[in-house]
């Protein structure tokens, strides 16, 4: 056979060859990425933001669970968070991932329930996901549709209801003031999701010289949020909606963050700083996934537990 007649042939061979190449290496990183998904871990943070000689205050930080039902390995991740003996829990949003999911998030979800705690809902707490995709989670964020075009509603009543039944209090766009542990009060303000354009900042309730510590908890950490919670004075912000990028590379972090922070700011604690003021912000990176994308790399699922200390206390409480 000549040489022009076995050209054909060995392109396609070729070709062939760098397909099969890169199909292996999409499996393998879709094996590795839907494995990462279920590595499950608590990040642990000490800010000194209490009065001076105010024991510690443990916080249990959750947020976006996306659980689908029958999920044993998360529900019951999330059931043994109880042990870590938070003294006040903060949900950040997005619970179910599907809606038929509620009964469990709230077996998820129960043994926390008995603990005092704070919510704000996102907009998967409202709507079940839709087919979408998944190439369009590493373009730009995702966008909202109006309720109109969004097919299947959770039943939110009987979720937030249990909720609120259980001891927590909704945030979205309202504040309270609560007092907790050695009586200090924390002064909350939170917002409905951003993500949904539905956020309106309540302002912090005025106590005046009693006032302890300011947080603002919110679902999705857009700048206006970020920026007009810590001009009004929160000390300490809470968000979630992030994933903390879910897809991330090494030695590059995240490639998203699904919102206008910066993706490099997608998870942990960070100073944030507005109008002459600084406050702290804890973005977690969440316990689940986007329905629609079910995986992680270099991006672990987690819950935080912030441990507020005494400005005189140190930084250096170990875990429990």
């Amino acid at each position: 056979m000549s040489a022009t007649a076995s050209w054909p042939r060995r392109m396609f061979s070729g070709a062939a060859k760098l397909f099969a190449a890169g199909t292996l290496t999409a499996a393998a990183a879709t094996a590795f990425g839907a494995v990462s998904a279920r590595q499950f871990r608590l990040r642990y943070q000490t800010v000194p933001l209490l009065p001076v000689g105010h024991r510690p205050l443990r916080i249990l930080h959750v947020g976006d669970m996306h659980l689908v039902h029958r999920d044993r390995g998360k529900i019951d991740f999330v059931r043994k968070l109880v042990a870590t003996q938070p003294d006040l829990v903060i949900n950040t949003g997005d619970n179910p991932g599907g809606v038929n999911a509620v009964d469990d998030v709230l077996e998820a979800l129960t043994p926390l329930l008995e603990i005092t705690g704070v919510f704000v809902p996102g907009s998967n707490d409202f709507y079940g996901p839709r087919p979408a995709n998944p190439l369009r989670y590493l373009r730009a964020p995702t966008t909202i549709e109006s309720p109109d075009e969004l097919r299947d509603v959770i039943d939110v009543s009987t979720m937030f209801g249990a909720f609120t039944a259980g001891g927590w209090h909704r945030l979205g766009n309202r504040a309270l003031t609560l007092k907790v542990r050695n009586n200090l009060t924390i002064n909350f303000a939170g917002t409905h999701d951003a993500h949904m354009q539905a956020d309106a900042w309540p302002g912090f309730i005025d106590t005046g010289p009693a006032a302890g510590v300011n947080i603002a908890v919110t679902h999705a950490p857009y700048r206006r949020v970020l920026d007009t919670a810590v001009a009004d004075g929160a000390d300490l912000i809470f968000a979630g909606h992030t994933h903390g990028g879910q897809v991330a590379l090494p030695g590059y972090g995240a490639i998203v963050a699904n919102c206008d922070l910066p993706t490099g700011l997608a998870s942990g604690l960070f100073p944030w700083r507005a109008a002459g003021s600084t406050g702290l912000v804890n973005v977690t990176s969440g316990v689940g996934t986007s329905p629609t994308v079910p995986l992680r790399t270099f991006c672990p699922p987690e819950s935080v537990v912030v441990d507020l200390v005494a400005a005189d206390a140190g930084t250096n409480r170990p875990p429990n």
